[in-house]
């Protein structure tokens, strides 16, 4: 402003460029006036509401002056000064802590500022999604009501799709469109920089000028450096905060509508693509709101050059412009073929992680039959496929990138040549004009590419977003019938009912077997009423649509036609699914589901669902953590919880489907009489179950047969229907989970036994551990040997000969300056405009200044043409150079990535058993998902960037130490106080970086967990969460029409709530932390900037001054301050990139593995006859715990059934164990034909055994790929094992052996994948066959012709069965009782009845009364 009023031209209105100038500097200082008087005296009210003090909402509020919570923690810069928000000043605690090592938990992080909070977010969020469905109704209901359509609460109804990018833009819009502003300004005022270093060079080449002229442009050069970085700063940190309230809204509306989206509409999606939705697709989108300004802002840039180059060159400069937009169309099918590739590769990422998801669920089965080759295999198929897809993405990008950096050269060729054709004069001073312009196209057309492709990015992401949103809500006043029956007492009511499974492949309950001409599963022609209070039973076969009944009392099918009523529905059911939803943590929490703790009620639950000794047993009681989806309970245990969980509801009705069915005859007994006929005995109970024997007590049972309820009656007339065996043998046949024990032995059991799960230790399950510290040069060595020694040695030469080149060049244009006689023209005026724009630019004045128009006229021609080819030559080797790296740097990740992916999943699947029961699930898939897409994408972009900064700096400090040596002087202190800040901030940022990370994992785990059991939430209900704001009449109308799709979730969205704020805490810390090390770098840069100028102030008046080189080096000291920051961020990010490495890292090296060597060969036929000996065995889980099996000496002959009893953590399942060496003995040893199995390959040993797990096991695939991985038989065999196990008109229903069994075999009913798992035991050439109660959930009919199977197929093997229902074990020839790890009794069937003090004897006269 000053140089423009000293200059009266500026005034003059006969130049109205310059006087527009003018206006236009004024009004921008007018503006950041404004802004500054605005920032530091906020005219807006603080709210009175402040942050709690703690994570928990029960704390009351603290006064919102008070920064600092009483343990410490700091509440954001709410109340901060205006100085303290500018220079971060409140964040210093914060830093003090991290360099101080303090940072150790999510707790340990200030807390978000009160508009920060996830809370209040969600809540501002909603109301702005409330409002822009109301503003949609409005438009679309007139035009209905004039045609007579629906009202508006229909349509609103029908309209509950949230358009995201409509309503982030209205709750999140203008303040961000308002940045835009600040970002503007802020660009205006860095262009003052160059313009008054323009005038410093001309200062220093008028060896009369004053002195003041000279201290007026470094005290602008100070204003101008100094105004912008505290604007630039401001806007990026004000974004962040955008982006963050983004996040948290994004994150909750995912969630939020997976809960109100009906199972079967869910399924439309698999797990891993719905949480890749909350992870790599909303990380996607909020990254791009970072870039969005300079969408709007590169174009501008553009446009200005384009105009000033038709200033100089009149219309040659379409020649050049014309060229450049001949790229487009190729520009234009990169980007087409990199959003493809985009969309491509995340469905094969989808593919993957879903992948792993079904290995890591089913990881015990897989390393029973020795598939890990086999998900090895297919998990690698995915990933080639999606390598594949980003291998061609980083190319384009390269190509890309090669095509934008050379466009300039390749620009400035095509104007010189239109320029002559058209008949004018090319001389140097045109030249360096038209290459200064080019040059300031370096900017946008470098920075478009990126732009474009995170605009791409966004475009993906978001469309896949909104396709889930898209879904519709599930509507339960549809659903259900509101009108009362004309009986009072009528509790549950169908009518003429038809309901289908139709596009549902991975529903929360079982389909039923029949299918409909669509191929949807169908229930069909549905009539019954349940009176208040009574009992019902449901019985039939295996897939007779028993589950499927249940579910269509939850809502959670499709109903197609008929009518459901059910009494108190807004209150919600109590259920208990079939396959028991186990959350991750303590029983208690468990128990209570987020109830209050009643403590008579609690005694009361425990008692009724028998687990009074089990907690006896936990470690810890009810306060053990039982791990994701209860992994350290055994299968009856899992089920009496879910029982327990559903009592301590209180509902008035209760859907349990076969809790009777996983536990022993006793316990059966105990719940029949004291949960489901005791505790319950006036609530509406319905009651789906195989164990018939049990409901002589019901009111009513059902019968039904192929999706209908084929007969209703009392039980003496439906059960003799349904019976397999007489019923006077039911005192002998009817016994299962604990197997023999009676009730002398429980007291002593409680005191001996441990849990067989060796993670019922408490904390075993506890939060993902974090490393501390810096990251190691071992992580940086293992990514190096990752991408290959060679080749990372051959990009960081190629990357020196660019950075070389690219200073050699700026070197040769100062040493052109240096040696042409100096001569003024009437170009002048023009370069000086323009000459501060780059480091070449600040030297074109000079050329310009320099060249002797008047003087030798050939040998200046002779001059030019010499300097100029040695430029192009320069220019176009560096352009080589750019090329080679940005290709081997390409290739280099695409190497590491594979690396990495490889050595994590070879590490995973050779890992023990003990290693998955004790690590959460979400943490496992966090390395695969998250961390891979940082060491895939985000590492070598940033590294990239990093690597660049890093040579660039070296280059910038070389040439500005040589054009003026004094410059070391200040740059040795100033190096120093960089060094001490940056590394007081590295520490901080690595632990909050930590912190983000290992808080991501519940998030995802938490997300995962919900899915699961989508069934149990929402049938479960909750009191709906209060929502302020919403007091408007259309708001109203919403929360009305929306309510019953809120009342079931409002505690678990809560819960995610709670987890993304811990996240968010992290997150925003560590964005401060990155603004508050931006400033104080930026105050470096002006440090540098003014001291420079000084510094040729000072050579000026010594005359001791070369122009070139010092306009050269005040055009790299411009630039200082960017490059700093860069290095620093681009190293931070770096190393909390390296984080993900690190991760996988210690996965790869650190988790502990199964043993791998075989000591001993045998050969391919053993074992020839299946004797086992189990010779003193001792196993102990881990040290400090009682011996699962101690001193176990058995002998198992050739041939020989066994059945094996005992209560659970008598050793059963670890004989098992043992024998597949799952885990290893202690001392003893086991023999199998004589050999010592721990000698022996752990492949070559279980691929000789056969085991039908308890659980059965089935991923996403076909019938044919589950029976057969490997493809070892024909299509013959396989059909001929599923007629023995009665499943080939199922199969033939569901579309023959080619047919999908859905994600983990949800197409199939529980009892059905049991009979497909018996199948695939079937094809088994195995002589060791062990069973662990494979047909629980299997009817008795069904059950006896199985065994008559097992019995026929497997006669000349040998056969060890856990046995649940003594029935199955009567005709072994020997039974084996198992107490506390050894053998108390092993005999033939006969002999233990006819002894009196045998445990098996008393076993056998235990019956339900």
């Amino acid at each position: 402003m000053i140089s423009y009023c000293q200059n009266s031209t500026c005034l003059d209105l006969s130049q109205p460029f310059s006087a527009m100038r003018l206006i236009l500097l004024a009004i921008q200082l007018f503006l950041l006036l404004v802004y500054f008087l605005a920032f530091v005296n906020p005219c807006e009210v603080e709210r009175a509401e402040s942050a709690s003090i703690s994570d928990s909402d029960q704390t009351p509020l603290i006064h919102e002056h008070v920064q600092f919570g009483q343990d410490g923690q700091i509440a954001g810069d709410d109340g901060s000064s205006w100085p303290s928000r500018i220079f971060y000043l409140w964040l210093n605690p914060l830093m003090k802590r991290g360099q101080n090592m303090e940072l150790q938990r999510p707790s340990d992080v200030g807390l978000l500022p009160y508009r920060l909070q996830t809370r209040v977010i969600c809540q501002n969020f909603d109301l702005c999604c409330a409002k822009s469905q109301h503003e949609r109704v409005v438009l679309e209901d007139e035009p209905e009501q004039r045609r007579g359509g629906p009202c508006k609460d229909e349509v609103l109804q029908a309209n509950s799709e949230i358009r995201l990018l409509h309503v982030l833009h209205k709750a999140f819009g203008l303040k961000y469109y308002l940045l835009g502003l600040v970002k503007l300004l802020g660009n205006m005022l860095g262009f003052a920089g160059p313009l008054l270093l323009s005038s410093l060079v001309a200062f220093m080449e008028d060896s009369q000028a004053p002195i003041s002229q000279g201290l007026w442009c470094s005290l602008g050069l100070f204003t101008s450096t100094f105004l912008s970085a505290i604007l630039r700063n401001i806007f990026t940190f004000e974004v962040s905060k955008v982006s963050l309230c983004a996040r948290a809204a994004v994150i909750a509306t995912i969630y939020r509508k997976s809960l109100r989206v009906s199972s079967t509409t869910l399924a439309q999606f698999n797990l891993g693509e719905v949480v890749n939705f909350m992870s790599t697709d909303t990380d996607r989108l909020i990254n791009f709101l970072n870039n969005f300004h300079d969408v709007w802002n590169l174009p501008i840039q553009f446009a200005v050059t384009l105009y000033l180059f038709y200033v100089e060159v009149g219309v040659a400069f379409l020649g050049g412009l014309g060229f450049a937009l001949l790229l487009v169309p190729l520009n234009k099918v990169i980007a087409t073929r990199i959003m493809k590739n985009n969309k491509y590769m995340l469905q094969s990422k989808d593919s993957r992680v879903k992948l792993m998801t079904e290995m890591l669920f089913g990881m015990r089965v897989i390393k029973f039959y020795t598939w890990e080759h086999h998900f090895l295999q297919k998990i690698g198929e995915c990933r080639k496929q999606e390598l594949s897809h980003l291998k061609t993405i980083k190319y384009l990008d390269a190509v890309c990138v090669y095509i934008w950096a050379a466009l300039p050269v390749l620009i400035s060729i095509t104007t010189f040549v239109m320029y002559v054709l058209l008949g004018h004069e090319l001389t140097a001073a045109k030249v360096f004009t038209t290459l200064a312009l080019v040059g300031m196209l370096i900017l946008p057309l470098n920075n478009f590419p990126w732009i474009l492709n995170s605009t791409i990015e966004a475009k993906v992401s978001i469309d896949r977003i909104q396709s889930f949103l898209r879904l519709p809500d599930q509507d339960m006043d549809m659903y259900y019938n509101c009108v009362s029956p004309e009986d009072p007492l009528t509790a549950v009511q169908m009518k003429n009912c038809t309901f289908s499974w139709k596009d549902a492949d991975c529903a929360n309950l079982t389909p039923s077997e029949t299918l409909s001409p669509e191929g949807g599963f169908l229930l069909k022609n549905i009539n019954f009423t349940v009176k208040e209070g009574s009992l019902v039973a449901v019985v039939g076969k295996v897939g007779c649509g028993k589950s499927s009944l249940l579910a269509a009392i939850a809502g959670e099918l499709i109903r197609c036609g008929g009518m459901v009523y059910v009494q108190g529905r807004m209150r919600g059911f109590a259920v208990a699914v079939q396959e028991p939803w186990i959350q991750h943590g303590s029983v208690q929490d468990n128990i209570l589901f987020g109830k209050e703790y009643n403590s008579h009620l609690y005694q009361c639950v425990i008692e009724a669902c028998a687990l009074t000794e089990d907690l006896g047993i936990l470690p810890n009681g009810d306060r053990t953590e039982v791990g994701a989806n209860g992994v350290t309970l055994s299968g009856g245990q899992k089920a009496r919880l879910a029982l327990a969980r559903a009592v301590y509801m209180e509902k008035d009705i209760y859907l349990l489907d076969d809790p009777l069915a996983a536990v022993d005859a006793d316990v059966a007994k105990h719940l029949l009489e004291k949960c489901i006929m005791g505790i319950l005995k006036n609530k509406t109970r319905i009651i789906c179950t195989h164990r018939i024997e049990f409901l002589d007590k019901a009111d009513v049972v059902f019968l039904m047969d192929n999706g209908k309820v084929v007969k209703i009656g009392s039980p003496k007339n439906i059960l003799p229907e349904v019976e397999s065996v007489p019923k006077n043998k039911r005192r002998k046949d009817n016994r299962n989970e604990r197997d023999g024990v009676t009730r002398d032995l429980e007291q002593k059991q409680e005191e001996d036994d441990s849990c067989e799960q060796p993670s019922l230790i408490q904390g075993m399950m506890g939060e993902e551990q974090k490393q501390t510290g810096v990251v190691t040069w071992k992580v940086y060595h293992a990514y190096w040997l990752a991408v290959g020694g060679l080749l990372a040695f051959s990009i960081l030469f190629f990357l020196f000969l660019m950075q070389a080149s690219k200073n050699v060049s700026d070197w040769w244009l100062a040493h052109w300056i240096s040696n042409i006689k100096n001569n003024h023209n009437n170009f002048t005026n023009n370069v000086r405009l323009l000459n501060s724009f780059s480091p070449s630019m600040q030297v074109m004045q000079g050329m310009m200044l320099s060249y002797n128009v008047d003087g030798e006229g050939d040998n200046a021609t002779g001059q030019l043409q010499f300097y100029l080819t040695v430029y192009v030559s320069i220019a176009a080797a560096n352009s080589v150079f750019t090329v080679i790296r940005a290709f081997l740097f390409a290739y280099g990740a695409i190497c590491a990535a594979t690396v990495i992916h490889n050595r994590l999943l070879n590490r995973v699947l050779k890992a023990t058993v003990t290693f998955f029961d004790c690590t959460p699930l979400g943490q496992i898939i966090n390395r695969f998902s998250s961390d891979l897409y940082s060491v895939d994408d985000m590492l070598p972009f940033i590294l990239n960037i990093l690597l660049a900064n890093i040579f660039g700096l070296l280059g910038m400090l070389v040439m500005m130490s040589y054009g003026i040596p004094w410059i070391l002087l200040l740059l040795l202190p100033l190096g120093l106080l960089y060094y001490k800040v940056q590394h007081f901030y590295r520490h901080t940022s690595r632990e909050l970086k930590r912190l983000y990370t290992i808080t991501l994992s519940p998030i995802y785990t938490h997300f995962s967990e919900t899915l699961t059991g989508l069934c149990t939430i929402r049938a479960s209900g909750s009191s709906p969460r209060s929502e302020p704001g919403r007091s408007c009449p259309f708001c109203q109308s919403y929360a009305v029409n929306r309510a019953f799709s809120r009342w079931f979730s409002s505690r678990f969205e809560e819960e995610n709530e709670s987890r993304v704020e811990r996240n968010q805490r992290c997150l925003f810390a560590s964005n401060a932390a990155m603004q508050w090390l931006d400033i104080r770098l930026q105050m470096i840069g002006v440090l540098v900037v003014t001291g420079l100028s000084a510094l040729a102030i000072a050579q000026h008046h010594t005359k001791s001054i070369n122009t070139g080189l010092v306009g050269l080096s005040l055009s790299y000291a411009l630039s200082i301050t960017g490059l700093l920051s860069g290095l620093i961020f681009s190293f931070t990010q770096m190393e909390t990139q390296m984080i993900s490495v690190e991760r996988t890292e210690e996965y790869s090296t650190d988790i502990p593995t199964e043993p791998q060597c075989a000591r001993l060969e045998v050969s391919s036929s053993w074992p020839q006859r299946g004797r086992v000996e189990f010779h003193k065995a001792v196993l102990v889980y881990r040290p400090g715990l009682p011996n699962a099996l101690d001193e176990l000496s058995v002998l198992i002959q050739p041939g020989e059934k066994v059945g094996v009893v005992g209560r659970t953590g008598s050793g059963k399942s670890t004989m098992f164990l043992a024998l597949f060496r799952m885990v290893e003995l202690s001392s003893g040893k086991i023999l199998v034909d004589n050999v010592d199995i721990s000698q022996m390959g752990l492949e070559q040993l279980r691929s000789k055994l056969a085991i039908i797990p308890q659980d059965p096991f089935l991923f996403s695939g076909t019938v044919r790929e589950n029976l057969d991985p490997c493809g070892r038989h024909a299509d013959a065999q396989l059909l001929d094992v599923l007629e023995q196990c009665h499943l080939v008109q199922t199969v033939s229903r569901m579309g023959g052996l080619g047919a999908e069994v859905g994600e983990r075999g949800k197409c199939l009913s529980l009892g059905q994948r049991q009979l497909l798992c018996l199948a695939r035991a079937l094809l088994t050439q195995a002589k060791i066959l062990c069973i662990d109660e494979a047909t629980a959930s299997v009817d008795q009919q069904t059950d006896k012709l199985l065994q008559q199977t097992i019995r026929t197929k497997f006669r000349e093997r040998t056969v060890l069965t856990i046995a649940h229902r003594i029935n199955t074990i009567m005709d072994s020839d020997k039974v084996l009782v198992m107490h506390a790890g050894k053998a108390v009794e092993f005999d033939t069937p006969e002999n233990l009845m006819q002894r009196e003090d045998s445990i098996f004897s008393k076993l056998l006269h235990v019956r339900p009364e």
